[in-house]
């Protein structure tokens, strides 16, 4: 998976748990409704090794349901007694000793890299200055500076938390474009733009439109929109595309 898809599910999952399989147990399909085709639902059995994320006493045992892809020869695969995994879940009401997955896909066998991978997300996620959600684009504005080929553009974006979130692209004469994001009402001149695989790049790359909507370049004149709109694309393409493997989830 990449960085993306283990954002998108840890960022949605009240538990996160290691855990090494004891029994796997193969449902009927009549005991198994709404499986996808060329899958087979198991119930598993396990025992917990180490909790990434989620309240503690979670039990040692716990069960839960999932489905699993069938062999190319169409028949249900064998589950490895002892096999690893990482768990992206959340608990069962009323079911101490039992979880959910949060998706079919949240059963990620488990490699130290994946485990520090989520560790990593999910610290940043959990700091006091943890980049926001971003829910919207605001108004944009271009500056022409005192020279030719100068200029600043800033765009406003709008925070779930409220906090105050610009993106800035300065340009000056025989020089390479720069871009930085700031996460305040005071705009750094030394800020950064956000490293790749990070919560910041990613709540940016994945959720920033192709295009500014309308309503954000409405108090720009004409030649201002043109420049704006090429500073944002200057943006997109610095961030990069924000890769997804994951098939989309129902």
């Amino acid at each position: 998976m990449t960085y993306a898809d283990l954002a998108d599910l840890a960022l949605n999952a009240p538990v996160v748990v290691q855990v090494e399989v004891s029994r796997a147990v193969r449902l009927k399909p009549a005991e198994a409704p709404g499986v996808a085709p060329g899958h087979t639902r198991f119930y598993m059995a396990a025992n917990v090794i180490s909790l990434i994320r989620g309240e503690r006493g979670i039990p040692v045992e716990i069960g839960y349901l999932v489905d699993l892809p069938n062999t190319a020869a169409g028949r249900p695969p064998k589950v490895v007694k002892k096999s690893q995994y990482i768990l992206l879940a959340a608990r069962v009401a009323d079911r101490p000793s039992e979880l959910r997955l949060i998706a079919p896909d949240a059963q990620l066998a488990y490699t130290a890299a994946t485990a520090e991978q989520l560790r990593a997300i999910l610290r940043e996620a959990t700091a006091t200055d943890a980049a926001p959600k971003i829910t919207g684009i605001g108004r944009a504005f271009h500056v022409p500076g005192t020279l030719p080929g100068e200029s600043e553009t800033q765009i406003f974006l709008q925070a779930a938390d409220g906090r105050p979130v610009s993106l800035s692209v300065l340009r000056r004469p025989g020089e390479q474009p720069r871009w930085s994001v700031a996460l305040s009402e005071i705009v750094d001149d030394a800020a950064a733009p956000p490293e790749p695989d990070t919560l910041l790049w990613y709540r940016l790359a994945c959720t920033l439109p192709p295009a500014l909507p309308a309503q954000s370049l409405s108090e720009a004149e004409p030649d201002q929109q043109t420049a704006i709109a090429a500073d944002y694309q200057l943006i997109k393409e610095r961030l990069g595309p924000c890769a997804r493997n994951r098939a989309k989830q129902s």
